[in-house]
């Protein structure tokens, strides 16, 4: 039984009927560094149950793990709305819409992530909030208190660097998936368009309901991939303060003086999630392929 199991698993991850391979062809199959990784998280899951100081580090560093999820699923849900808005965008006939969103891609993509980081958290939204003053302001005056006066007492500091956070991933996130859907948009063919308007349809109803269904069913495995690539940057907003399993693992070090317990158990963290996560999203890859 559970010989059969194991060649179903085989199987159904890499696509190949184990009892029509050769030996050598066998040998080759075999995902070795699957095993590898396999060999090293059970290696490190005995070390720290069985070594003091692994457990102090696990116990502390865990901690942090409900932040860096929150923050890269927040962050992420977000940056499919700006994506979706930005890649339609670029597919606009409106050149004002279509430079707009143009310009919104190349300048993400031309600044180094930590670089936007700061800036979106330390310049853009205190910007953001001197502005929403101003506006408070003009409604006051206008005898709109109930609307102007929480603007114009906003503070800076009211902002906590967790939402600073999630709001720079979302919008440096926001300009790769804008890419990602424009690909899987043109990636219909224009006769499904042709066709969603000779039955009536509007251009809107059209994406809504014939194109943007067939064109999110493409790019999904892309938006996965990119969802494991969000986790692994998330440790970037550390440099932020925000309390994730990186800036955790930073004050334990340098608290304890044990790096190799902390790094080791952070690393081995940060891997465990991303496998996990990369075999769901090839599970749901060759599922649309069936169908």
């Amino acid at each position: 039984m559970l010989n059969r199991l194991s060649l179903k698993w085989f199987e159904a991850i890499f696509g190949v009927s184990w009892p029509s391979l050769r030996l050598g062809a066998r040998l080759k199959a075999i995902p070795w560094w699957l095993i590898a990784i396999a060999f090293i998280a059970i290696y490190t899951a005995i070390t720290i149950y069985s070594r003091p100081t692994y457990r102090q580090a696990f116990d502390f560093i865990k901690v942090g793990l409900s932040i860096t999820l929150t923050t890269t699923l927040f962050a992420f849900a977000i940056a499919l709305v700006l994506g979706l808005i930005t890649g339609l965008g670029r597919l606009s006939n409106n050149v004002i819409i279509k430079n707009a969103a143009t310009l919104y891609i190349e300048i993400v993509r031309g600044i180094p992530m930590l670089v936007l980081i700061f800036y979106i958290a330390l310049v853009g939204m205190p910007g953001v909030v001197s502005g929403l003053n101003q506006l408070g302001r003009w409604l006051t005056g206008l005898g709109v208190t109930g609307l102007g006066n929480p603007l114009s007492q906003l503070e800076n500091n009211a902002v906590s660097m967790g939402v600073r956070a999630i709001v720079a991933l979302s919008i440096t996130y926001g300009a790769f998936l804008a890419e990602v859907f424009r690909a899987g948009i043109q990636s219909i063919p224009k006769g499904q368009m042709e066709a969603a308007r000779s039955l009536g349809m509007t251009y809107g109803q059209a994406m809504r309901f014939v194109i943007l269904p067939q064109a999110v069913r493409n790019i999904l495995p892309a938006l996965g991939n990119d969802f494991i690539s969000m986790l692994k940057d998330s440790s970037l907003v550390s440099v932020l303060a925000v309390r994730d399993i990186t800036q955790v693992t930073r004050l334990y070090a340098a608290r304890s003086f044990q790096y190799q317990e902390a790094y080791t158990t952070l690393a081995v963290m940060y891997l465990t999630m991303t496998m996990v996560l990369s075999f769901i999203v090839k599970g749901i890859e060759k599922r649309l392929h069936r169908v």
